[in-house]
């Protein structure tokens, strides 16, 4: 999966606060995620998030 830092991810699922949109602050084994509405960070596993990722939005 070609994911890069800056990348906005629209997941298959939505986060709690009903966003679906988190964009990509670090990139390993895990992926450090921000809520584009919210602002709440967070890390998950690569695997579960590549497994979910609905499309890549890149504006540069």
């Amino acid at each position: 999966m070609d994911v890069l830092v800056n990348d906005i991810l629209q997941m298959k699922k939505d986060h709690p606060c009903g966003e679906c949109k988190f964009l990509v602050l670090r990139i390993g084994a895990d992926f450090k995620l921000r809520c584009v509405k919210c602002n709440r960070e967070f890390m998950a596993p690569r695997s579960k998030i590549e497994k979910n990722i609905k499309k890549i939005i890149r504006d540069y």
